[in-house]
């Protein structure tokens, strides 16, 4: 494998593609790192070293966070990240299926995808103007999303004037973002969004080494529970399996046997044979997105009441935190719903069926038309019923270490859920774009036996 990465840097072609996509990478880290104008940097340190002494899990904005890889934390340029693009990316793949005019306008080619994209750049800039204006205000008034008051103010100036610059501001920094994934994905390696978001969780991975060891030295966690080396080495080797878990969900799929004819150009047929791989998770990591962006509503919703009217609004608020009981049973049903909600919409079987049939292709066993879609819905809803408790297991898994174990949450959100799950996938579709430039350029890739397989299971 160190062969391998010694190649990548003899192919120009790929050198420079690697040294782009690293000046871009840096780039970002560097606007994530820049306070936004206004921002007292020393009330907020003071405020957040308060907040993360009280080992707090999660939040409202705690998706956004881990995006942003703790941007959103100090309230930097880059404080919303990548997150609205993706939003926005969601709702209209979304739509599509569901507004038969868009989905016309899709089958139109190029052009058709070009409007589509087009379309999404400007829901992006209002989901920028929405989420900014909600951390702008947050950064005015703390206790509007259920954290303590601070004492002393946040910022400088007028509150007023604060909102609406920062929200010009954070809009125009996610806009350059997704320029600047774009130009990732045209002119460097990988997928440019996904690697942005991926830096950014990756940042926060040594702050939660650091952590680790320090309670392994102390003796014990920020709670009080008792860490010791001998359980530095059990969590070490539990991440290890986590993520070797997380590749074969990754990386699974089902094959299905596919016969195809071929007219010679006699009047005697030659036949092939090959496979359509079905996915276990299909869905990749949309259905924990879709889960806890839904679950943000409820949280907001209950601290808001509770400190208004306390009573029973103070016991929905405790079971719905983010290690709340009844917040994980919940977010665990809705991943469920939206496995198969996502695979409903993105996979279309009586299609497929289709253009089998076109190509003189089936299935052996089954005869074309509807019942091949017949079999593939229901094969693909079996592997996906596999694949949507796999992904269950692996986003609670996080909560159930904070909750259980007092492992802080921003070490625990590295054991399972969104963080480990982009964090693979990337890596895999990257080392895969890798080998293929290695193996076409007649170099060793990083498997001496077999090759990566990319992310839709070839």
């Amino acid at each position: 494998m160190w062969r391998a990465f010694l190649n990548v840097f003899k192919v120009k072609e790929l050198r420079n593609r690697l040294l782009f996509t690293a000046l871009i990478i840096i780039l970002v880290r560097f606007a994530s790192s820049i306070p936004c104008p206004g921002v007292d940097p020393a009330a907020l340190e003071k405020f957040v070293q308060n907040l993360a002494s009280k080992n707090t899990g999660g939040g409202v904005m705690s998706l956004i966070d881990l995006f942003s890889g703790g941007a959103l934390t100090h309230f930097a340029l880059g404080a919303l990240g990548i997150m609205p693009y993706i939003t926005a990316s969601i709702i209209m793949q979304l739509l599509v299926p569901v507004l038969p005019q868009l989905e016309k306008i899709q089958r139109e080619g190029e052009s058709g995808r070009q409007k589509i994209t087009q379309w999404t750049r400007y829901l992006t800039i209002l989901v920028c103007l929405i989420q900014g204006v909600m951390v702008a205000v947050a950064m005015v008034d703390p206790s509007r999303i259920g954290l303590q008051n601070p004492g002393a103010p946040l910022f400088i100036g007028n509150s007023t004037v604060f909102v609406l610059v920062n929200t010009v501001v954070l809009t125009c920094t996610t806009m350059v973002f997704m320029w600047l994934g774009e130009q990732i994905t045209e002119r460097g390696i990988g997928n440019g969004v996904s690697l942005i978001i991926t830096i950014g969780i990756v940042s926060r991975l040594p702050h939660a080494i650091i952590e680790l060891i320090q309670m392994a030295a102390a003796g014990k966690t920020p709670g009080g529970s008792t860490f010791g080396p001998v359980q530095f080495l059990l969590l070490m080797v539990v991440f290890c399996a986590v993520t070797a878990a997380t590749i074969l969900l990754s990386q699974g799929y089902r094959r299905i046997p596919i016969q195809m004819i071929r007219k010679s150009v006699g009047k005697s047929m030659n036949t092939g044979s090959t496979y359509m791989p079905l996915k276990v998770n299909f869905a990749n990591v949309m259905p924990i997105i879709f889960a806890g962006a839904i679950m943000m509503v409820p949280e907001f919703i209950f601290q808001t009441m509770a400190a208004k009217h306390g009573g029973v609004w103070i016991t929905l608020t405790t079971m719905f935190r983010q290690d709340g009981l009844g917040y994980m049973i919940v977010y665990g049903a809705l991943i469920l719903i939206f496995s198969f909600f996502w695979v409903a919409n993105q996979f279309n079987p009586l299609q497929i069926a289709d253009n089998l049939k076109k190509e003189s292709s089936y299935i052996p066993g089954i005869s074309p038309g509807q019942p091949t879609a017949d079999f593939l819905d229901a094969a693909m809803t079996r592997v996906t019923a596999g694949g949507a408790v796999f992904l269950l297991v692996l986003a609670l898994f996080p909560m159930f270490l904070y909750r259980k174990f007092d492992i802080p949450f921003m070490v625990a959100q590295f054991f399972g859920g969104t963080s480990l799950l982009i964090m693979v996938g990337v890596v895999l579709d990257t080392m895969s774009q890798l080998e293929s430039h290695l193996t076409m350029r007649h170099y060793e890739g990083f498997l001496k036996s077999g090759r990566l397989k990319n992310r839709s299971g070839h």
